[in-house]
């Protein structure tokens, strides 16, 4: 599947600079390992994607963003460069299975929050429960 540079390196970077914003970073990492992430597995997603991301592109690990960006309009200035010189789109391939750890998002909530109240809501749907 095709993703924008800036999806990429997003993941890559640890610095987000998808066009996308937050939507690009879910749709590579679930795209990458499979799942249906929520927002706190994210990072660890990010983790177990970021080798392999290094392993199918390892010309991008050349790109180090600023240490800072002033503005939004610098964040897509200094991405644009980027693309002028790397491409706008790249294609991706999935995490190997056993590469990526699947944890049921409410045991992972509570994994990171001992003995905190994790409460899941569930919303019925227009069939019923």
């Amino acid at each position: 599947m095709r993703f924008h540079l800036g999806d990429i390196l997003t993941i890559t970077t640890g610095r987000l600079v998808s066009p996308d914003h937050i939507d690009g970073v879910y749709r590579i990492l679930n795209h990458m390992t499979g799942d249906n992430l929520f927002t706190h597995q994210l990072p660890r997603a990010a983790e177990e994607c970021k080798p392999e991301l290094a392993r199918q592109h390892p010309d991008l690990a050349a790109i180090v963003p600023p240490a800072e960006f002033n503005d939004e309009a610098h964040i897509w200035r200094w991405l644009a460069e980027q693309t002028d010189q790397y491409g706008t789109h790249r294609e991706v391939t999935p995490l190997a299975a056993n590469d990526h750890t699947r944890i049921d998002p409410i045991t992972e909530m509570q994994m990171m929050k001992p003995g905190g109240i994790v409460v899941p809501v569930v919303v019925p749907s227009e069939d019923g429960p």
